[in-house]
């Protein structure tokens, strides 16, 4: 499928590069957190907050830059936000200490958080609605391709020299996509500005969350980020104990399987279209299930092959849920993605934090009850959402 017009297409490309370079820059950092906390002489559980104080940065902005950027304009937010995230990266690698490290990666988060809070309120203005799934399908494949990138060249290179050397290679990339992004972005054609006036988005919040199927939605989202999160979290934990006891750069291997979410989230977008946004996500929901009870089994293959499926199942529904929340989003679609977007972090911070007490008594099979609960959930609200909109 080509896009209708040259405008469209380069308005999806550019938002693909802004998505991009934002989850370069906000995860690149993960795997250099053993150096840092060597070199500043902080603990693992204190270098791990250059990580936490940019995404809890960007979760709390997410909503306060959407109204910005449903009253003066989403394209001016989303370029400074990607530049500014590449400056701030350039200076983590040059601080003199942990503090002013924590204070860049707390300025990476809240340019980053311009990105989320406007791409998919700009995607779903500017692009027609039968192509929207597949233009939101392939901005969060870029999410998850450069989360990915960012995390396997930033350690290579860290490998090689050291982690500054590994944080400057990271900011000058997102330099580049920077500078690209602001030229290849062309005018928004179909914006209206919004008032920011608290009684016009008090009744907005009401009209939200009391008279539309969003709210559910919101709630799939926080349950699949934690859900997510949690898997994440732990079968790290898991491989380094017997009977498989991986050394740490082979367990960490296991980010690539990112590359297979970003090809879930573009097919996903172009399937929705398809089937419908409820059916597919309905199936991804099952998808994930299947792939989180066949981590249950012992051969690491089995796994391995479990956590290909299942985040292929989180990426996809995540994608199809992103572009069925815009289009209920009525005219305050910055707003809406802006609260999903919100609800999804969200999750990945409650629950990928909470399911710790289930590993700490009962292993990997209390992980896999727990957040089976929360993918059963997924399943039902889904399915009654579906019921409800009339479909078979």
């Amino acid at each position: 499928m080509t896009w209708q017009s040259g405008h469209e297409g380069r308005s999806v490309l550019a938002i693909a590069l802004a998505g991009f370079s934002s989850f370069w820059l906000l995860f690149g950092a993960q795997p250099l957190l053993p150096q840092i906390a060597r070199e500043f002489g902080v603990t693992p559980a204190a270098a791990s907050l250059s990580i936490s104080a940019a995404t809890a940065a960007m979760a709390l902005l997410l909503i306060p830059f959407s109204l910005l950027g449903d009253r003066h304009g989403r394209e001016r937010l989303m370029r400074a936000g990607v530049l500014g995230a590449a400056v701030f990266t350039l200076l983590s690698a040059l601080v003199p200490d942990f503090l002013l490290m924590l204070l860049c990666r707390l300025g990476v988060g809240i340019c980053v958080a311009a990105v989320p809070a406007s791409a998919l309120a700009h995607l779903g203005e500017e692009i027609p609605v039968h192509q929207r799934s597949r233009a939101i399908g392939l901005y969060i494949s870029a999410n998850a391709l450069g989360g990915m990138l960012g995390r396997l060249i930033g350690s290579l290179i860290t490998q090689w020299l050291d982690w500054r050397a590994g944080m400057l290679a990271q900011g000058l990339l997102g330099a580049g996509l920077a500078l690209a992004f602001w030229r290849l972005l062309p005018a928004a054609r179909h914006f209206s500005s919004r008032t920011l006036e608290l009684a016009v988005l008090w009744r907005d919040l009401l009209r939200i969350y009391q008279s539309t199927p969003l709210p559910w939605m919101f709630g799939v989202g926080f349950l699949v980020m934690g859900t997510f999160i949690g898997v994440y979290n732990y079968l790290s934990f898991r491989l380094a104990a017997p009977p498989y006891s991986l050394k740490p750069a082979v367990s960490g291997s296991i980010f690539m399987l990112y590359s297979i979410g970003s090809l879930a989230s573009a097919w996903a977008g172009s399937q929705s279209q398809r089937l419908g946004e409820l059916r597919t996500m309905l199936m991804m929901s099952l998808c994930m299930l299947v792939g989180l009870l066949l981590t249950l089994l012992t051969p690491l293959v089995f796994v391995i092959a479990g956590l290909a499926l299942f985040t292929f199942g989180v990426f996809a529904l995540h994608a199809v849920a992103s572009a069925w929340v815009g289009q209920k989003a009525g005219d305050r679609r910055g707003l809406v993605s802006a609260l999903y977007l919100s609800s999804y972090h969200l999750g990945g911070s409650v629950i990928g934090s909470a399911v710790g007490w289930a590993w700490s008594h009962y292993g990997w099979p209390g992980i896999v009850t727990a957040l089976t609960s929360c993918v059963v959930l997924v399943s039902v609200t889904i399915a009654g959402l579906r019921a409800s909109d009339g479909k078979p």
